[in-house]
């Protein structure tokens, strides 16, 4: 079987649904809309509820999704065990009122067994009690023997919440072999140990659930199936857990590296590099949806994983901020599947470095102040931190109540939780001064709603950059004022304006807006309800006053930068229509002073070579000083010149056409070089997919060019110099360190192994026979555990039949080792428990499979009890 990485299998689901009629839509945002049941969507189906309870009608009555998912309700769990996460990837088809159990169980089959190439006899199906249906497609049609398909109850197989559609479920269980299983005979599909691994869940909703328990058979029958994607990657990849698929180990070794420790050396050091890696990934999604940490709803678990990943930091002796680095690690291994997240990273960063930043300046105060609690409840000889306090930390210092409870239950102690939260009613009370407004849409209400509505905005920056005009309103971000003083941030409007507000794609302008009397920055220009142009900024100086004449200045470099990447984005649609046909259209543009992005439909990846021949064409006609032309017309007469338009776009009476030379006429509102010499330059630099049938493209050009270049250019100086050789011998250079390294790599195991060896010495003669099982445990000094599993083999191989446990002093911690054999396991010997037991005595922890297992320890003085524990343990095991 091929180990196909998170990645492919995403879009190896994706793209078999798809052939077999499914429309394929994009992950939904992990905010909900218009569902105020879910905090966070938890699940593939949740963005579908209102096609599964007809209030809307789908786009196709076939979808299929990969559907970003958060779940938090056992997070004290995670990082404890390997099992447990808060962020995961749902794979999932659905079927509203189309096909059903027939055609859902034959492609679940279908994809698991002929797509992704898992061993049909390792797969076992399950099926509701009464559900005989579903039992004779499995048996009879799709040919799995009667004795392995499962039948369970209510509580395993039969999907309800309550009043409401509802039905059987179908699951498909992969056998994952006798090391992950529980050691008991009896284990089987349901069994609680980690070797029969649930991969998919067909659920087939049928009925109707009046409350009471009364079922009524639907009339539009629904398939609502679910597999989660990184699961599936641990059974293809063949790994442990989740944390040891291809994009996840990635980050928990980036983790690793930061905080320079080594994943499964230090049991406690490991739950903290869990929870890291799987936090941050939550981080980095929530705020690529827009979510942004707060004291309240959705805002909060944001911030409580941002805090929670920042203290297991520390822990970890990871010293200043690190979780912007990790999101960058986070972004990279998704992006495929989620290019958003490569879009808004910038953003992204600066969330969680500000978030970051501002716990760090907390967290050493609350410590200090919590400490001092300690020591008050030690005094007292309580073991309850009074809600008052609790609630004190967190008013006063800014200390989460959640990692309040989480340092004290380390320590043995709890929280007041109830009399923390009377505080905090208390507090909303006191606080509650108005109450929250929304305007007539349902939007949160803005400081522009109370804007007099004849106020309106005249764009004059087709020509100009630069013009003076009266001020007509001004606003802070929270009221409309008369004036802006020096360090105030707020939104001007004047009657007439040359800029360009954001609109079409284009990002709108920046520049200043100034007088005699002072300097406002505009860093954003906006379009408001009813005509009005915002300038959104800061004051740099002085004073503005509403009424006053004002010089407004756009920034003529980013203008003109804009302008490039603008323009460069119609040569583009049309050399893709030219290269790939006429089908092309474009679904969305972003367009700034340093890039463009476009969108276009199109039913698969671009080829290199049409990639080439695309930025060729564009290049070609930028050279052929194409003059670029700008004329109001008509929409009718737009349409019969042949001017493209968006498809779905709504267009007044009267539109701009944006002529260049005779390659391109599009509709446009948006502002262009005159001539297309002015581009200068034209590269793209990448070309992935969005949604189905949908590519984006992302370009440079003109300066930005140069500078990609030249970038390119720094970086092979910079590899050559540290490679102490030309940039024309790079790889050869390279070619030879890597053969050198490999014959390095080769030396080192050989002497680790030999000084591994010298270590143990002969120990041969400390074989003990335990209930007829033969146990060894040894301690030796300064091997690391990849030294303990390799001597563990030799010494098993040695034994023949029963168990070593080997441990070693090593880098002032302690690593801990445990292999038992198939006949030991037989008799009850059981490496994971037995290294757990062995791992206490050393203050430590650990656990791992029957056959083998591995802990770690901080007090190396007690290593030689540890070793003296291993007969009694082993004792205990055998029966």
């Amino acid at each position: 079987m091929k180990k196909y990485g998170v990645n492919e299998l995403r879009q190896m689901f994706l793209d078999f649904f798809e052939s077999k009629g499914h429309l394929i839509m994009k992950s939904f945002s992990l905010v909900p809309q218009n569902d105020k049941s879910l905090l966070l969507i938890n699940a593939g189906m949740a963005p579908l509820k209102p096609y599964f309870t007809g209030a809307e009608i789908p786009p196709c009555n076939r979808v299929a999704t990969c559907q970003k998912c958060i779940r938090t309700g056992d997070i004290e769990n995670v990082g404890k065990t390997a099992r447990h996460g808060t962020f995961f990837e749902m794979l999932g088809n659905f079927s509203f009122g189309d096909y059903f159990k027939k055609e859902s169980l034959a492609w679940s089959w279908e994809f698991l067994t002929e797509v992704v190439g898992l061993d049909p006899d390792r797969l076992y199906p399950s099926v509701y009690l009464e559900d005989d249906e579903a039992f004779d497609i499995w048996n009879k049609e799709i040919g799995i023997a009667p004795e392995r398909i499962y039948r369970f109850g209510k509580e395993d197989n039969f999907w309800e919440h309550g009043a409401g559609p509802c039905g059987p479920c179908s699951e498909v269980y992969y056998d994952r072999g006798e090391q992950y299983g529980c050691g008991s005979p009896d284990c089987t599909v349901g069994c609680e140990c980690d070797r029969y691994i649930e991969v998919w869940n067909n659920v087939f909703t049928q009925f109707e659930n009046d409350g009471n328990g009364n079922y009524v058979t639907l009339e539009h029958k629904n398939i609502d199936t679910g597999m989660g994607l990184e699961r599936l990657a641990v059974v293809v990849q063949e790994v442990d857990s989740i944390f040891d698929v291809d994009t996840i180990c990635a980050l928990r070794e980036k983790v690793c590296g930061i905080a320079g420790k080594k994943y499964k050396e230090d049991a406690d050091d490991d739950v903290s590099i869990r929870l890291i890696t799987d936090h941050i990934r939550s981080a980095t999604f929530m705020i690529s949806d827009g979510i942004m940490p707060t004291n309240e709803g959705r805002g909060y678990v944001l911030r409580r994983l941002i805090r929670r990943a920042a203290r297991h930091g520390r822990l970890l002796g990871i010293r200043g901020q690190f979780l912007a680095t990790l999101s960058a690690t986070v972004i990279e291994g998704s992006k495929d599947g989620y290019p958003e997240l490569a879009e808004k990273k910038d953003f992204i960063f600066n969330v969680l470095t500000n978030e970051e930043s501002q716990f760090n300046k907390t967290i050493d105060q609350g410590l200090l102040i919590l400490a001092d609690m300690e020591r008050e409840m030690q005094e007292k000889g309580e073991k309850v931190l009074d809600g008052q306090q609790a609630f004190k930390l967190y008013d006063t210092y800014g200390f989460p109540v959640d990692l309040t409870k989480e340092i004290l239950e380390e320590k043995g102690y709890a929280v007041d939780e109830d009399g923390f939260r009377r505080e905090m009613e208390e507090q909303r009370e006191r606080a509650r001064k108005s109450r929250e407004v929304t305007n007539y849409m349902g939007a949160d209400a803005t400081v522009y709603d109370g804007i007099d509505p004849s106020v309106t905005s005249e764009f004059d920056g087709y020509g100009t950059l630069a013009l003076d005009s009266a001020i007509s309103v001004m606003t802070t971000e929270t009221d409309i004022v008369d004036s802006l003083m020096e360090g105030q941030k707020g939104t001007i409007i004047a009657e007439k304006t040359p800029f360009y507000g954001t609109m079409g794609g284009q990002q709108g302008d920046v520049g200043v807006i100034v007088s005699p009397d002072g300097e406002f920055r505009v860093e954003d220009t906006i379009h408001l309800r009813g005509g009005k142009i915002g300038h959104v900024g800061e004051m740099i100086s002085g004073i503005l006053k509403t009424g006053q004449t004002v010089t407004l200045k756009v920034d003529d470099k980013k203008r003109c930068d804009t302008e490039k990447n603008h323009s460069a984005t119609h040569l583009l649609q049309k050399a893709l229509k030219t290269v790939l046909g006429a089908h092309v259209e474009q679904k969305g543009s972003l367009v700034t002073p340093g890039r463009l992005r476009f969108d276009f439909a199109h039913f698969q990846a671009m080829t290199p070579e049409e990639l080439e021949q695309t930025e060729k064409l564009v290049n070609q006609e930028i050279q052929a000083n194409l003059p670029v032309e700008t004329n109001v017309m008509t929409i009718e007469e737009a349409k019969k010149s042949g001017a493209m338009a968006l498809f779905g776009e709504k267009y007044g009476e009267e539109v701009r056409v944006v002529t260049m030379g005779d390659f391109s006429k599009e509709l446009c509102g948006g502002t262009h070089v005159k001539n297309t010499a002015s581009i200068s330059l034209f590269k793209i630099v990448s070309e992935s997919g969005i949604a189905a049938g949908v590519r984006r493209i992302e370009a440079l050009t003109g300066d930005g060019v140069l500078a990609y270049y030249k970038e390119l250019e720094d970086k092979i100086s910079s590899i050559a110099k540290a490679l102490k050789t030309s940039s024309a011998e790079i790889l050869d250079k390279i070619a030879h360190l890597q053969t050198e390294m490999k014959t390095l790599q080769s030396e080192n195991e050989s002497l680790k192994s030999k000084m591994a060896q010298e270590s143990l010495g002969d120990v041969m003669d400390q074989v003990v026979e335990v209930k007829g099982v033969k146990v060894l445990a040894s301690a030796l000094n300064d091997v690391d555990m990849n030294g303990l599993r390799d001597l563990g083999d030799q010494l098993k191989e040695k034994l023949g039949e029963g168990v070593v446990v080997l441990a070693s002093a090593c880098g002032g911690k302690v690593s801990l080792m445990a292999m038992v054999t198939p006949e030991a396991m037989k008799k009850g010997a059981h490496a994971g428990n037995l290294i757990k037991a062995v791992a206490a005595v050393v203050g430590g922890g650990g656990g791992g499979r029957p056959n083998m297992a591995q802990a770690g320890g901080k007090d190396v003085s007690r290593i030689p009890q540890a070793i003296e524990a291993v007969v009694s343990v082993v004792e205990e095991q055998i029966k």
